[in-house]
């Protein structure tokens, strides 16, 4: 038997068979992130009573998937638009991811964190130069104000998710550890 994915055919002997659509949106981000192999734990896989596969994502860049769909957001953006630099509100990894990614795309970038961030994320964040916003949780509309930054600076919003091109990057995990199993 055989078990379609979106557009991945995953053939009962183990082949995998991917639609052009699917291998072009992870283009992007080849090269840039780095390709975390998977890890077996024998105790979970004695257990479940099958062998099970985790990608230890935490050895991804800055310490997490969210690297994938930042960088990949980033990269879609055509030249112009990337010059007038890209925004987000996050508490923590989007935001380190998109300050990475904005770095490695010489891209502007405003990321917006609450106060009460790690302070890790926070000076990564600026470390990758970006401009970090503190906001208040309790009583600054965070949203707002990233708005305010897309129309007085033209900077372009990338959400930490419910957008095409983060959840494309995203999803790179999921087809980089299909290509690893084949």
């Amino acid at each position: 038997g055989s078990m379609t994915i979106s557009q991945v055919m995953v053939r009962g002997d183990g082949s995998i068979e991917m639609s052009s659509w699917v291998s072009d949106w992870s283009q992007p981000v080849a090269g840039v992130v780095l390709p975390v192999v998977p890890v077996l734990a024998h105790v979970i896989d004695e257990a479940l009573g099958m062998q099970v596969h985790f990608k230890a994502e935490s050895l991804q860049r800055m310490g997490a998937f969210k690297f994938r769909g930042a960088y990949n957001a980033v990269a879609a953006l055509d030249a112009a638009t990337r010059r007038r630099g890209v925004v987000c509100f996050t508490s923590g990894n989007h935001g380190l991811a998109l300050a990475r990614a904005a770095q490695l795309l010489q891209t502007p970038a405003t990321v917006m964190m609450p106060i009460d961030a790690p302070a890790l994320k926070i000076e990564g964040a600026r470390r990758c130069g970006a401009n970090v916003v503190l906001y208040d949780r309790l009583h600054d509309d965070r949203a707002a104000m990233a708005q305010r930054v897309v129309v007085d600076q033209g900077m372009t919003l990338i959400p930490p998710y419910d957008h095409d091109d983060v959840m494309a990057g995203q999803g790179t995990v999921f087809m980089e550890l299909l290509t690893q199993m084949a």
